[in-house]
């Protein structure tokens, strides 16, 4: 298995291609036999080559960008619904930059005969690729090291992705760190660190990286901070340096001018589905439309967050917080479909356009929710360095009903590696998680949060 993985970027790089390579083929002759004799201009042997070369660079950008290639990586149906989504946004922007070329609308008919084509071909290469990978790869013994805090999540975790893993055994840290490591050394593919005290940890993850064990470590917060963390050097010492702001001043003002001119377009052209919207909202029980909130950001400021409202006018009565549980009562049936397609929360472009909030961030929290999480996590204010945002790296690489530690730690690996670009794929992502039913998942009855002890 070893030799094998020494080759297994190869071989997926491989498999990618196939991929684009089918679906350029489907757009060559869809471009032959109909759209280029359409064009204005007559197209010769290298404007024909630039066209699909314009159309292979969105296919491998979006591709790469919403996982469409990660075979082995994510699940089968993840792979198939990341490559068609992906296929979407490239065929709906090569159609846009066709009409431009025309200077009108083109017959889309087509184009959607070309999409559903390709749509077969992806469907078939997920399958021939992932029952391949299945073959070549299979699943990694794994020998899962866990300290006294409870180890079901992560064991529950890895049995989802029996393709891809196999929990062989699971050792308490007390058996001590020599005993570890001779157990590691034994018929393990990988060694999995789950929430370990970093003494212990680190001897037995310097003494997997000199014998060559792959290493599954589990970061604590401290680790996460120092990610971030700017390398330089005081002579011939190395030194890492964390420093005292989160975002430069560069940095805070492109990140302000993108948010301004984002949200005002986008204000725009939603402004007929949030017209629609307030009228279903209002006519269902003659309540108010909009639901105005405390919440708290950069620096724990309170601000009123505004949405659509989605739950029945008197939800929390009681004046406690609580957050939406699974098939939670409280939720109208309009309420239900925007919080579906997540048009609940377009108002927030108004929080946007007054500078409370941002784009990209983590989401803003109410300050009693604060105050308890911050019980059982102090760290959890260091989330709050940056503003609120409308979207995060949290909600597009967890779910509504992540656990608020793991959420703490997907916002803390946002903000120290920010950049403008990290903030621009974020916005890409999001797109795709709009469509994710489990992403506006309630919490469930069972989950451990700062609210239910």
């Amino acid at each position: 298995m070893r030799k094998m993985e020494t080759y297994k970027r190869l071989i997926l790089i491989a498999m990618s291609s196939i991929c684009i390579a089918l679906q350029m083929g489907i757009y060559a002759l869809f471009w032959y036999g109909y759209y280029s004799e359409r064009m204005y201009l007559k197209f010769y042997f290298k404007g024909h080559l630039l066209m699909l070369f314009v159309y292979a660079v969105l296919l491998f950008f979006f591709s790469q960008m919403y996982g469409g290639m990660r075979i082995g990586y994510l699940r089968s149906g993840e792979v198939l619904f990341s490559q068609v989504f992906a296929t979407l946004c490239v065929n709906a922007i090569t159609y846009l930059q066709m009409c431009l070329m025309v200077r009108g609308f083109l017959d889309v008919s087509p184009l959607l005969y070309m999409t559903v084509a390709e749509g077969a071909v992806i469907v078939l290469w997920t399958m021939g690729s992932s029952a391949i990978y299945k073959r070549i790869f299979v699943p990694r013994n794994l020998l899962v090291v866990h300290g006294d805090r409870p180890v079901e999540d992560i064991l529950q975790k890895f049995a989802t992705r029996k393709d891809k893993y196999r929990v062989s055994k699971s050792v308490h840290v007390g058996i001590g760190a020599e005993a570890v490591c001779r157990e590691a050394e034994t018929s393990y593919d990988a060694v999995v660190l789950w929430d370990i005290p970093a003494e212990v940890r680190n001897k037995i993850y310097k003494f997997c990286f000199g014998k060559g064990i792959r290493v599954y470590i589990m970061p604590k917060i401290p680790d996460i901070l120092i990610k971030g963390a700017d390398q330089i050097h005081l002579f011939d010492t190395p030194i890492l340096l964390t420093r005292e702001y989160v975002l430069s001043v560069d940095q805070r003002m492109a990140k302000r001018a993108i948010d301004f001119v984002c949200a005002l377009i986008l204000c725009i052209v939603s402004s007929p589905i949030m017209l629609v919207t307030a009228i279903a909202i209002k006519a269902y029980d003659h309540g108010p439309v909009f639901y105005k909130q405390v919440r708290c950001t950069r620096d724990m400021k309170e601000f009123y967050i505004l949405k659509f409202r989605s739950m029945k006018v008197d939800a929390e009565k009681d004046g406690v917080a609580r957050l939406a549980s699974k098939n939670d009562d409280r939720i109208t049936p309009i309420g239900k479909f925007i919080r579906m397609v997540r048009i609940d929360e377009l108002p927030q472009l108004f929080n946007i356009l007054k500078g409370d909030m941002t784009f990209i961030g983590p989401r803003p929290e109410r300050p009693e929710i604060i105050r308890q999480y911050l019980e059982d996590m102090p760290e959890f204010v260091f989330r709050t360095k940056v503003k609120a945002g409308l979207a995060g790296y949290a909600q597009v690489y967890g779910k509504y009903n992540t656990t608020p530690y793991d959420k703490l730690k997907l916002d803390l690996f946002y903000i120290e590696n920010y950049s403008v670009w990290l903030d621009i794929k974020l916005m890409l992502l999001t797109l795709k998680i709009l469509f994710r039913p489990e992403s506006t998942e309630g919490v469930d009855s069972t989950q451990t949060t700062a609210l239910r002890k």
